[in-house]
């Protein structure tokens, strides 16, 4: 199996501290939290909530179909006392956090927001920790990909 060249940021590290911060809009930055179906499916399955209750439909942002509705404080509505109560299915987005991954022409990267106080906390992550998010991106949204097509 031919393994997929990626860029990663080098000698970083990360603990969550469980702060919340990720989970919502800051005064610098306006959180989107952005959702499979699949994912929207599960939390709704999880929650016993339709999934116009948390989250609304959005279009140009494929493979993502949904976003996360937010309280009036601009924090995630699955966020109770800095504890995500969807923890177990969580979306992609907020499993990668701090990190993002981009692609482009075939090429992907991780980069990492600084804002994050866990960022220079915990152990070094290495080459296997961000294949292993790549790996779970990728299955992700070619699950997505195909279920687009079968519409």
């Amino acid at each position: 199996m031919l393994k997929v060249k990626f860029d990663y940021p080098v000698a970083v590290r990360f603990r969550c501290v469980k702060c919340g911060i990720c989970c919502g809009d800051t005064k610098e930055k306006t959180r989107r939290i952005l959702l499979l179906t699949s994912e929207t499916e599960q939390i709704s399955k999880t929650t016993s909530q339709p999934p116009p209750q948390f989250a609304v439909k959005i279009e140009g942002r494929e493979p993502y179909r949904y976003e996360m509705k937010k309280r009036e404080d601009g924090k995630c509505v699955f966020l109770e006392n800095d504890r995500c109560t969807v923890y177990q299915v969580r979306p992609l987005i907020c499993r990668f956090y701090p990190f993002e991954l981009n692609s482009c022409g075939g090429k992907f990267s991780f980069r990492f927001t600084e804002e994050c106080p866990g960022i220079g906390k915990g152990r070094v992550l290495d080459e296997g920790d961000f294949r292993k998010m790549l790996r779970l991106a990728r299955a992700k949204h070619s699950q997505a990909a195909d279920s687009l097509g079968e519409n």
